[in-house]
């Protein structure tokens, strides 16, 4: 392994994470044939094959798994090294890996905002995506930081919660409920749902008071955007459940309105999650600190908002 490159872990690393040496050329700015040779030198050094293939996918033997691992391990460490050494000369910068869920989407850029303007030497690699994916990056160790909509189950995390995330029952303007209060849940029996794809967090929520209360839910349309959703309230498609933040830049003026319904809002939280062990970067460290010191006074000044205010007050 001596004979071993950095470069060559790099391109096994990216190889083994597509699947394909021609993916990974492509990512690389290499060509496939020089790609093929760099494995093949490393295979050599290893002593023991790294691929084998079935089809047109490349999958790792267990000598590939193993140097999968250590070759993460390595460059996390580089990662760590560059970033401290640039905090010794007083400098906060490298890369921020974040993984959050749809939701939060609302408002990570306007917590975002103020840190990189802060430490403008640090770059944001931000993946937005539904609850099941964000665990399954967790599991995988993809990135830095990540931001579910509920604590991951059977999995050994630090979990802190740091912003409220309040789900609501949102109508059109229009809608015969929409001038009522206090509306007891049964009242939504037969009324045509827009919901969220399944494995979304708001979806698990959604469904489970429904059942705890025998609510049935007749589901006209189902889709994997909170921005259609809306849209598609606005057409009078039928009603859903967001997050009261999805809101955030209606007004009282928007097509939407919020209905005073039993037992709503289910009260939710947004959490920042790292695996435990996991050795935060110093850059991920001060983002960690910051959401937790900062984070929700950080959204009331971009909002110009008192956010308890806001999230609590009935859009009517």
């Amino acid at each position: 392994m001596k004979q071993a490159t950095l470069h060559q872990l790099k391109v096994f690393e990216v190889t083994a994470r597509h699947g394909s040496f021609t993916r990974a050329a492509e990512e690389l700015f290499l060509t496939q044939p020089t790609v093929s040779i760099q494995m093949k030198q490393l295979t050599k050094a290893v002593g023991l094959p790294l691929f084998e293939q079935v089809g047109k996918r490349l999958y790792l033997t267990a000598a590939g798994k193993e140097l999968l691992s250590t070759c993460q391990q390595i460059f996390e460490s580089l990662d760590q090294f560059e970033m401290k050494v640039a905090d010794l000369k007083g400098l906060k910068q490298g890369q921020l890996r974040l993984s959050v869920i749809t939701t939060a989407k609302y408002v990570v850029p306007r917590l975002l905002g103020p840190f990189c303007k802060r430490y403008p030497g640090i770059d944001v690699a931000l993946t937005v995506t539904n609850h099941e994916q964000v665990v399954e990056r967790l599991r995988d160790n993809q990135d830095d930081l990540y931001i579910p909509s509920h604590p991951p189950e059977n999995m050994d995390v630090h979990c802190h919660a740091f912003l409220e995330n309040p789900l609501v029952v949102l109508a059109p303007r229009s809608h015969p409920l929409a001038k009522e209060g206090r509306i007891p849940i049964h009242r939504l029996n037969g009324e045509p749902f827009i919901m969220r794809e399944s494995g979304s967090g708001t979806r698990q929520a959604v469904e489970k008071l429904f059942a705890e209360h025998g609510v049935s839910i007749k589901v006209r349309l189902e889709l994997g955007s909170n921005e259609a959703i809306k849209q598609a309230i606005a057409g009078g498609l039928g009603i859903s459940v967001l997050s009261r933040h999805s809101l955030a830049l209606e007004g009282e003026s928007g097509q939407l309105t919020i209905l005073d319904v039993e037992h709503f809002p289910i009260q939710r939280h947004w959490y920042v999650v790292y695996p435990t062990g996991k050795q935060l970067s110093v850059v991920a460290n001060t983002f960690f600190e910051y959401l937790q010191t900062e984070g929700r006074q950080a959204i009331e000044d971009n909002l110009g908002v008192n956010l308890h205010q806001h999230l609590t007050k009935p859009l009517l």
